[in-house]
Parts: C-alpha cells; structure tokens; sequence
C-alpha cells in the first residue's frame, strides 16, 4: 500500500554448511528469504553479500552469479511484496461488493499478509533504507497499491458515506492506523497481545465505525 521506512528486530543467525549446486530457482528463493531476514535484523549497512551467503551456505561467489550487488536483492524483495499486494488489492477492487465491504477486505489482506510474512512486511514496510538504483518499478508498484485502495474510499465518500474527513485523510488514515497495529505486533513480540484474527477484527471495524456511517 504504500512506502514505510528498519524495525530492530533481532532474529537468530542460522549459518548453513556449503551447498552443492542446485536448482537456480530454488536457489535464488534461498537467497531472498535469507537476505530479509538479514537485512531486518541487521539493517541495509550491516547486511553483506558475505553474511547473506554465508546464512544460505554457498560462496559469495555463487551469490553473485544470482544477483550484481545487495541493492538488487533489496530491489526484488521490494518488488515481488508490493506486485502480491497489488495484485491482491486489484482483486478485491474489482469484486460485485458495496464500497465499505470492499475497504474492509482490503485492510484485512493487507494486515493479515504482514502477520503471515513479517520479514517482508518489516523489510518493506517498516525499514529506512537508501534506494537503489531502478527502484523506480518498486515504487510504482507501491503507489499502485496504495492507489487501488483509495479508490475504494474515493466511492465511499461519492456516496456520501464518509463520516468526517475527504477521501484522501479517510485513506491515510485507515492505512496508516493498521498499519501501526501489524508494526508494532511484529516489533513487540513479547508483549501480551490479544489474538492477531482480534486484533484484526476490532481495528477494523473500529476503525470503519468511526469514519463511515451505513
């Protein structure tokens, strides 16, 4: 839905034996999930081709013959999450449902994607990071994403169904306001939180009494 900026979250290292070759997809994917983990425990600077192949158990060496340097990682990382969440909010868009059910959905896939994948969602959503070079594309998608959904809202304030503010602080705020909650759950993990399917049901629909009316 949109940019964020890297939540110090302490994750354990796992260092793997060296790998004989295998299949390059496979491979590749090992890379990437290795790479968020990293770059979210250790920040941007602190994560190194040789801490990220040392975490999937194969050469620097072997590392660059899937990716140039670490900002391309960064930049496919950012990229597959922000196409997922397009791709699930344009979905949702272009359902049969009134304006309201359709914001609903929405938020509940976009809080409920970052519980189910809390590297990803740090990593994109919650890390300060310098961007690379072609970063562009990620961005685009981003704003993508963040446009699919207010334009949802944009209908519920056509219809005279927005209970204070316009289209657009109605957006930020619906957004920014889950997003809080999936952050600080993810950041938090010690503190007694309620159940995430709760925890997801009454900001929701917290949120959504207070801004719309039926």
């Amino acid at each position: 839905m949109g940019e964020l900026g890297l939540v110090g979250v302490s994750t354990t290292r796992r260092r793997s034996a060296r790998k004989a070759k295998g299949d390059g997809h496979l491979r590749r994917a090992e890379i990437l999930a290795a790479a968020e983990r990293i770059f979210v425990a250790e920040g941007y600077e602190g994560a190194t081709i040789r801490r990220i192949a040392d975490e999937v158990g194969v050469s620097s060496t072997a590392l660059y013959m899937h990716f140039q340097d670490k900002a391309c990682i960064l930049l496919e990382i950012c990229q597959g999450a922000m196409q997922e969440l397009l791709d699930r909010n344009n979905q949702i868009a272009q359902r049969p449902l009134d304006a309201v059910s359709r914001t609903r959905m929405m938020l509940d896939a976009y809080m409920r994607w970052g519980f189910e994948h809390p590297n990803a969602y740090q990593l994109v959503f919650s890390a300060v990071r310098p961007l690379p070079q072609g970063a562009d594309a990620a961005s685009e998608l981003g704003a993508g994403c963040y446009d699919s959904f207010s334009g949802v809202v944009r209908e519920i304030a056509a219809e005279g169904r927005l209970r204070l503010g316009d289209a657009d602080s109605a957006s930020q705020a619906l957004w920014a306001a889950c997003h809080g909650v999936v952050a600080l759950r993810l950041s938090r993990p010690n503190f007694p939180w309620q159940p995430v399917d709760e925890l997801i049901h009454v900001t929701i629909e917290g949120l959504l009494a207070g801004v719309t009316v039926d």
